[in-house]
């Protein structure tokens, strides 16, 4: 199906880039992003952030001690190695 949707320039322009590194069309990773947050919203209704947005359910004060250890160990990754 076609639609039209607005957007800003600069959220296009990411957009394609985006898409473009991945070896993507505009219209698959469009396509991907949505259904990503269908799933994530219709899952759970408290939105979620970092690991437990794709791990589990946990209360974030339940796993706020396993968030600052990771927090911690993120800081020491070489993002150079992960491209």
């Amino acid at each position: 199906m076609k639609t039209t949707i607005e957007i800003s320039d600069e959220l296009l322009r990411r957009a394609k880039a985006t898409a473009a590194l991945r070896g993507e069309s505009l219209r698959e990773f469009i396509s991907h992003a949505l259904e990503a947050r269908l799933a994530s919203t219709s899952q759970s209704p408290v939105p979620r952030s970092g690991w437990r947005s794709v791990f589990g359910r946990a209360k974030p004060s339940t796993v706020q001690h396993i968030d600052k250890l990771l927090a911690k160990e993120f800081e020491h990754v070489d993002s150079t190695k992960w491209r």
